[in-house]
């Protein structure tokens, strides 16, 4: 049993820090991070009426230091084209100016990377873009593939500005003007890793496509709360994190790499994080769903909500205040 498996045991995880950054946080920090949510559906996008309120693009959130554009966008689902013209001029998250930072996906699934072609900001005369996504054979051939003919009218090497596509392995990394720490977790096939990224005060964890079950059913059923996914989390302010399926649904779908809604907020809870922010919904759950969903865990003594697209979260903040939803 290793040392946070067995602090999260005992019930004591979150008391011990641990490499990276990593540990408890205290109440209240003093350099804000701010996170704009751009894409909060997992699979597939998600049109129509019944999909508004939470929205229907697949996961992307933008990062940035305060009062500063984006250096970092996490995945590259359809989301991504919210990031820079989807909102208009006006709200351009980055200025109508083109990228200089790095993306950084978790995975090469489809819905975490079909709107890297669509990213006007990075797509564009002037950009400087890196590319991080998790080595492994081929990985720059396997990241380029979707994105040239037949599949696509233009190459990777196509798009304008200059885009560099490279591997990253488990690890402290700088990347974007953050610190990142990433680590393997479940969800076949190829490989995934979560992140967790600081700024030295705030801290935001993020697994949004994770298969704890493949590790074995855990203590309730919704599968293992293991080292990995402990480490990213440990006393993070704020958890992104796979809740495509209700506990019920689970057994059922488990097959197809997701987590549910109850192992999300357990992984929080023994996480000692500030927040969860329920993630990656199901491409059939319509607003009304997740809005139940999340007033299941009104009571629940962690701070529970559900990602929204044009959701703007400012970190650092104080624990266990409820969130007041601001958008972008």
């Amino acid at each position: 049993m290793t040392p946070l498996v067995q602090q999260y045991a005992e019930g004591t995880g979150g008391a011990t820090g641990v490499g990276g950054g990593l540990g408890r946080r205290s109440s209240w920090h003093t350099v804000p991070v701010r996170i704009v949510v751009c894409g909060v559906r997992g699979s597939t996008p998600a049109p129509g009426g019944e999909f508004v309120r939470y929205g229907g693009h697949t996961s992307c959130l933008a990062i940035a230091h305060d009062g500063e554009v984006p250096s970092l966008v996490i995945d590259a689902g359809t989301g991504i084209r919210r990031a820079s013209d989807m909102f208009g001029a006006a709200v351009d998250l980055f200025g109508g100016r083109p990228m200089d930072g790095t993306i950084l996906l978790g995975h090469l699934h489809w819905d975490h990377i079909q709107g890297l072609p669509f990213f006007a900001a990075g797509n564009t005369a002037g950009s400087h873009v890196e590319v991080y996504s998790p080595v492994q054979a081929a990985t720059e051939e396997a990241l380029k593939g979707f994105m040239s003919p037949p599949y696509f009218p233009i190459s990777a090497g196509e798009l304008l500005g200059t885009w560099t596509f490279l591997g990253i392995e488990e690890g402290a990394h700088e990347i974007g003007g953050f610190s990142v720490v990433a680590r393997e977790i479940p969800h076949s096939p190829g490989r995934t890793f979560g992140y967790r990224i600081s700024d030295g005060g705030a801290t935001v964890a993020y697994l949004s496509d994770h298969c704890p079950t493949e590790l074995g059913p855990g203590r309730d059923g919704l599968g293992e709360i293991h080292d990995a996914a402990l480490e990213l989390a440990l006393g993070c302010d704020v958890l992104f994190h796979d809740a495509q399926y209700t506990d019920d649904e689970l057994p059922a779908r488990a097959r197809f790499g997701h987590a549910s809604c109850g192992y999300a907020v357990a992984l929080g809870q023994a996480a000692n994080a500030g927040e969860v922010v329920l993630f990656h919904h199901d491409p059939g759950r319509v607003d009304d769903e997740i809005d139940a969903i999340v007033a299941s865990y009104a009571g629940a003594d962690i701070a529970v909500s559900a990602a929204a697209e044009g959701d703007v979260l400012d970190l650092p903040r104080r624990r266990g205040a409820r969130r007041a939803r601001r958008r972008a």
